[in-house]
C-alpha cells in the first residue's frame, strides 16, 4: 500500500496537526504501507491560474514550474491519500487548498453521469483510492469540522475518492499546555495510530477509534477559561 500524505500545517512536525498526523502514520507503516510526506511549507506550490491548459495544450501537465512536480508523480502510485490541514476559516488553509487546485491534470474536460451527477473522466487507469482528512482547530465544539468535513467528501466524489474518514482534533491549540501540566493524552495519540493500522491492514478505521482521537480533553467552561488565558499571555508577550 503506497500513502500520500501533504501536512500544510506551517509548523510542520511540530504543529498541533502533526501530533495526530505522525501517529496515524506511524501505524500505517507498522502494517507495512509505504509512506511520502510532504510539508507544504517547505515546497513552492503556485495557486491554480485556470488556463485549462493541462486539459487541452498538455493533456494531464500542468505548465506550472513549481514543487508540483514532486507530487505529481505520486498520485498514479497512491493508494491512500492523506489530506492534514489545520482548520482555517471553516476549511483548510491556503496551501492545502492551492495543493488541491493543481489536482485538476488528473481529471479529464470530458463528463460522465456518476453517482446521478455529472462529474470529470478521472485520467489514467480506473484504480480504487481511499482518502483520509486530518485536521486540527482552536474551538472546543467537533461541529466547527462541519463545512471542512462536507467539503472533502465532496472532493473524494468528484475526484473517484473512497472517502475513508477523518481524524479530528477539537481544541488540539490546548494539547501542548495540558501536556505539560500533566495531563495524559497517550490515548489519543494512540487511537491515532490504531487507526493507521486499522486502514492499512483492514482498509477501514473504527468509529469508535476516530470518537477517541476526538474525545472532548476538559470541560467546555474550563477550555474557554485556558483558551483565554493563553491568547491574555500571548498579547502580553508582544507588549514586552
Amino acid at each position: 500500500m503506497k500513502v500520500l500524505a501533504i501536512n500544510s500545517s506551517p509548523k510542520m512536525e511540530n504543529g498541533n496537526t502533526a501530533m495526530i498526523l505522525n501517529p496515524f502514520l506511524e501505524g500505517m507503516k507498522e502494517k507495512g504501507a509505504d509512506v511520502d510526506l510532504f510539508y507544504t511549507q517547505k515546497m513552492n506550490v503556485k495557486s491554480c491560474t485556470g488556463e485549462y491548459n493541462c486539459w487541452y495544450k498538455t493533456p494531464g501537465e500542468c505548465y506550472i514550474d513549481d514543487d508540483m512536480k514532486l507530487i505529481y508523480p505520486k498520485v498514479p502510485e497512491a493508494d491512500v491519500f492523506v489530506f492534514a490541514s489545520p482548520l482555517y476559516v471553516d476549511y483548510v488553509n491556503g496551501s492545502m487548498k492551492n495543493v488541491i487546485d493543481r489536482m485538476l491534470p488528473r481529471v479529464e474536460p470530458f463528463m460522465e453521469l456518476r453517482d446521478g451527477r455529472c462529474r470529470h473522466l478521472i485520467r489514467g487507469p480506473a484504480k480504487e483510492r481511499k482518502m483520509v482528512l486530518v485536521s486540527n482547530c482552536g474551538f472546543w465544539e467537533m461541529e466547527n469540522f462541519d463545512p471542512l468535513v462536507i467539503q472533502m467528501e465532496a472532493f473524494c466524489k468528484n475526484a473517484s475518492f473512497d472517502y475513508a474518514g477523518a481524524l479530528l482534533r477539537p481544541h488540539g491549540i490546548l494539547m501542548p499546555g495540558l501536556m505539560e501540566m500533566g495531563m495524559s493524552l497517550d490515548d489519543v495519540f494512540e487511537a491515532a495510530k490504531d487507526a493507521g493500522r486499522q486502514l492499512a491492514s483492514e482498509g477501514k478505521m473504527s468509529q469508535e477509534t476516530l470518537n477517541i482521537v476526538s474525545r472532548p480533553l476538559i470541560p467546555l467552561d474550563m477550555y474557554l477559561q485556558q483558551i483565554n488565558q493563553y491568547n491574555q499571555q500571548q498579547l502580553d508577550l508582544l507588549e514586552k
